[in-house]
């Protein structure tokens, strides 16, 4: 199931959700199996998730907001460190209003080498759970692992399938990284 694709990073200018997401800096597509586009701002201390919209405008159109805006990564990493964010997500999807509640739960777990097609790298890795909840349900969860290498910043991604209850989960549902 091997295959390369492109990913690119957008900058917000004209697109149709700009004007909802002012501060954003960028956006990318936030998995291999969704067109949708995480919307995304880097400041000094942090790397920022905003919201979630399709690439498209339209009747089906995606557009979904994170109040607070979820903290994917916090500056310096280091080995230990630990951030969480609840967000309120709202908005739009596929055309149908939603509204529900995220926490993120982040550690960086581990320093090494990442090996990639690309090369080698001293990397950290980021290990995350994701619950969406509505009121007392508990819609999905799913855990991520983000490896960051300098210079590089995001260099691999590996996730899990919904409600994956082992921290070292096998297998993954999606693994992304870098090749030349």
């Amino acid at each position: 199931g091997d295959r390369d694709e492109l990913v690119e990073l957008l900058a917000p200018g004209s697109h149709w959700w700009a004007a909802e997401f002012s501060t954003a800096t960028h956006a990318a597509r936030v998995s291999a199996s969704s067109d949708n586009l995480g919307v995304f701002q880097i400041t000094d201390d942090s790397l920022l998730l905003l919201g979630v919209v399709s690439p498209d405008a339209g009747v089906t159109q995606t557009l979904l907001t994170y109040d607070p805006p979820v903290r994917v990564l916090a500056f310096p990493l280091a080995d230990g460190n630990t951030f969480t964010t609840t967000s309120a997500v709202s908005g739009t999807a596929l055309g149908v209003f939603a509204a529900y509640t995220e926490q993120y739960v982040s550690v960086v777990d581990a320093s090494g080498t990442l090996v990639t097609p690309f090369g080698e790298t001293p990397a950290l890795r980021v290990r995350t759970e994701m619950t969406r909840t509505s009121g007392l349900a508990t819609l999905t969860s799913q855990r991520q692992f983000t490896f960051v290498a300098e210079c590089f910043g995001i260099a691999a991604i590996v996730v899990s399938g919904a409600f994956e209850t082992n921290v070292e989960f096998t297998p993954a549902t999606e693994i992304r990284r870098l090749s030349p």
